[in-house]
C-alpha cells in the first residue's frame, strides 16, 4: 500500500520519514520522495500518529488527487535534479509534462494555486537546495557542481543560488565549514 507525503524534497527527508516510521513499528518497503510503500494498511490510530510524527518535520499526509498531481511533479523535479548527469534533451516543461501525464499549464497553474509559486522558481529553489548538499557533503568544486547540476555556466549557478540564499556558493561553504569546525571544537 502507498503512502503519499507532502514536502519531501530531499534525501534528509527520506530518512527523516524512515526514522519516524521505524519509531511508530510501521513497516515499509521503501521510501523514496513524496512516497512510502507501506507493507499493510494502517490502522486509523497509526495514520494519525503517523500524521503528527510528520507534521512537526513540515510534512504532509496527502488525502486528495490534487496534492497526490503535486507531490508527483515534485519527485520528477527531484528524480530529474538529483540522478540526471545527462544534459537534458528536452525542456523542462516537456520532461514534467511527459512525466506526471498532464499538460504543463495546467500543471502550473495548480501547482501555483497549491504551493504558491510557479513551477519554475520551485526548481531554482531545489536546485539550491540540490547545490547546499553539494558545497556542505562533497569536494567538487563550484565549476564541477554548476556542470552536475546543468547550470550553463558558473555566473549562473552564483546568481540563482545568491537570489535564495543571500550568499555566494562560496561564501556559505566558507560559512558552513567555519560552523562545522566550531561544532568540533565544542
Amino acid at each position: 500500500m502507498k503512502l503519499y507525503i507532502k514536502n519531501m524534497v530531499c534525501c534528509r527527508c527520506k530518512a527523516t520519514v524512515e526514522s519516524e516510521l521505524d519509531k511508530l513499528g510501521i513497516l515499509y518497503v521503501s521510501v523514496e520522495i513524496g512516497e512510502v510503500n507501506i507493507k499493510k494498511k494502517l490502522t486509523s490510530v497509526q495514520h494519525h500518529l503517523l500524521y503528527l510524527a510528520l507534521e512537526q518535520f513540515g510534512f504532509e499526509l496527502i488525502n486528495d488527487q490534487k496534492n497526490y498531481l503535486i507531490e508527483k511533479l515534485k519527485r520528477a523535479i527531484f528524480d530529474l535534479e538529483m540522478y540526471s548527469d545527462e544534459d537534458l534533451k528536452t525542456s523542462y516543461s516537456d520532461f514534467i509534462s511527459m512525466r506526471v501525464n498532464d499538460n504543463f499549464i495546467s500543471l502550473n497553474t495548480l501547482f501555483s494555486e497549491i504551493e504558491g509559486i510557479t513551477i519554475e522558481k520551485f526548481i531554482i529553489r531545489q536546485k539550491v537546495e540540490l547545490v547546499k548538499e553539494l558545497l556542505d557533503h562533497n569536494n567538487l568544486n563550484i565549476t564541477e557542481i554548476a556542470v552536475k547540476m546543468h547550470y550553463s555556466n558558473v555566473a549562473h549557478l552564483s546568481s540563482e543560488f545568491k537570489s535564495i540564499t543571500g550568499l555566494t556558493p562560496l561564501h556559505f561553504r566558507q560559512l558552513r565549514h567555519i560552523s562545522y569546525k566550531n561544532q568540533s571544537i565544542n
